[in-house]
């Protein structure tokens, strides 16, 4: 368990808390007393922001970011290069780290001098702890991974079919606690060699139907059969690593992002293609088909998609709860998506014995570098598990169950755990298991309405993620409502995200998608 910490926020003491991103219901929506501004705070929309004006940005983040400790990170910013330099204990802190800052509007790129120093832990020691935790993973279990420890830094071997089996690897493995360093050498031996024109069209494709790249601006072409090669502008640094991930599709060996920039403009200036806004029902299904075979959680089950009116339904089989999830959460990044019906059956394929279980996620948890498995009682059922305990945050609360939801034979979660401090807190709207932000440390303060609306305008000023000038922010009694229009779920899920950083005490989400009813 973690400390409890406070520290200053704009002359204000905050307390933090972990919540995650979704949208609350309506209760009433007009009030006298309500305070309302839109875009009062400096607009960044027709200058590139400052190096400090970043910097600060930054920081403030990490004062509420999840699973990062901000007084033991110093950042740095030149020209829109950040530069992260400091302390972190594990890998997936010193990755979270990255893309907080890749995430803040501004941003060119960044550069993470961060150093890992975890607890010390024998090499052998840790060479057990990422097998297992390898095997633990359905999607990893039955890959042949060879793994090897010197000085902390895990060397990894093998063979898998996509990059994003051998980026899933690098994942699991960095779960565990322990660990300074990752060289993964697993090699990718693709199914098929394809044409160089039909990757491009793939790529294009895989750019343009995700929710969160604006690909009007992007350019690929492909060198030597099998190297992609993406040019032109994004909003973001975050954006880039995106559309660089994308572009991965079957049949790639690797990706050149050199000529592919930073741009404020871009963001400011959607240019994405109306064919993919406008889009019908059975293309927005045939894109989040192709979402789902690109995603080693769950390509290798049937899903079935369908799509009425911005409503995506899946159905079908998986044989474990995170492909569930997973399911959902990459047909909610698909454009024209704004709400998921998830009807997936978790249907093991054999079920352990419930005590088996229990064992599996109590080992789960203790090489989890997050948390402390003594702090969690966990019973099952067939194959139900409750979780109960005391931990220190949500965020660790959330940890606990998505681990939990990785076991084999486990077909559903109940969270009952305990933060040990009496705040508010919200569900997780989807549990991806790709690092994209969808929950918070979130910051309560005291502060006025005015004062939280101003606030709440500079986190969304900062985020590359929303268009904060169609977004109007009102305030009564630290209660929000957000009122407007977005372009999507995913845009609509960061505004909710960005009020409560700002230290909402409740956020009322009524911002419109445009072709929703």
């Amino acid at each position: 368990m973690k400390s409890l910490k406070t520290f200053p926020l704009a002359a204000t003491v905050v307390t933090v808390l972990t919540v995650t991103g979704c949208q609350r219901s309506t209760p009433e929506t007009d009030s006298p007393d309500a305070v309302t501004t839109n875009s009062t705070v400096s607009d960044l929309s027709d200058a590139a922001a400052n190096d400090s004006e970043i910097t600060n940005a930054i920081e403030v983040e990490y004062r509420v970011a999840r699973g990062l400790t901000a007084s033991d990170i110093l950042v740095e910013t030149d020209e829109g290069i950040v530069t992260l330099s400091g302390t972190v204990d594990n890998l997936l802190a010193f990755d979270r780290a990255k893309r907080i800052a890749e995430m803040t509007k501004g941003v060119r790129a960044v550069v993470n001098n961060i150093e890992v120093q975890p607890p010390e832990i024998s090499n052998d020691a840790l060479v057990s702890d990422v097998q297992a935790a390898l095997r633990a993973d359905p999607a990893t279990e039955a890959w042949e991974i060879t793994v090897d420890v010197e000085d902390g830094t895990a060397m990894l071997g093998g063979t898998v079919e996509s990059w994003q089996e051998k980026q899933l690897v690098s994942r699991v493995v960095k779960g565990v606690e322990g660990l300074t360093d990752i060289e993964n050498n697993v090699r990718i031996d693709p199914a098929d060699t394809r044409a160089a024109g039909e990757i491009a069209e793939e790529v294009r494709q895989a750019l343009q139907w995700d929710v969160r790249i604006d690909s009007g601006s992007i350019d690929v072409s492909v060198e030597n059969g099998d190297r992609v090669v993406l040019s032109g502008a994004v909003g973001s640094a975050f954006e880039k690593s995106l559309a660089e991930a994308k572009a991965y599709v079957a049949g790639v060996d690797a990706v050149d992002i050199e000529q592919l920039q930073v741009e404020a403009w871009a963001r400011d200036t959607m240019t994405r293609d109306s064919t993919f806004t406008n889009a019908t029902d059975s293309e927005i299904e045939a894109a989040i088909d192709d979402a789902l075979l690109y995603d080693p959680r769950v390509s290798s089950f049937n899903i079935a998609v369908a799509v009425d009116n911005g409503v995506a339904t899946l159905a079908g089989t998986v044989d474990n709860l995170k492909a569930k999830r997973a399911a959902a959460q990459d047909a909610s990044n698909t454009m024209g998506i704004w709400q998921v019906e998830n009807n997936i059956n978790v249907e093991p394929e054999a079920r352990p014995a419930d005590s088996e279980i229990s064992q599996n996620i109590k080992a789960s948890l203790r090489r989890d570098p997050y948390l402390e498995a003594e702090d969690v009682e966990i019973s099952v059922s067939d194959g139900i598990v409750t979780l109960n305990g005391v931990v220190d945050s949500y965020f660790e609360k959330w940890e606990a169950g998505d681990l939990a939801a990785l076991s084999e034979g486990v077909v559903s979660v109940i969270n009952d755990i305990e933060v040990d401090y009496e705040l508010l807190s919200y569900d997780t709207y989807f549990y991806d298991w790709n690092p994209i932000l969808m929950d918070y440390d979130v910051a309560i303060v005291t502060k006025s309405d005015p004062e939280l609306v101003e606030d709440i305008e500079n986190q969304m000023i900062w985020s590359p993620m929303v268009e904060y000038q169609d977004v109007e922010v009102s305030a009564n009694n630290g209660i929000v409502m957000l009122t407007g229009q977005v372009d999507s779920q995913f845009e609509k899920m960061q505004a909710t995200e960005e009020a409560y950083e700002a230290g909402a005490k409740e956020v009322i989400n009524n911002l419109e998608i445009p072709g929703n009813n």
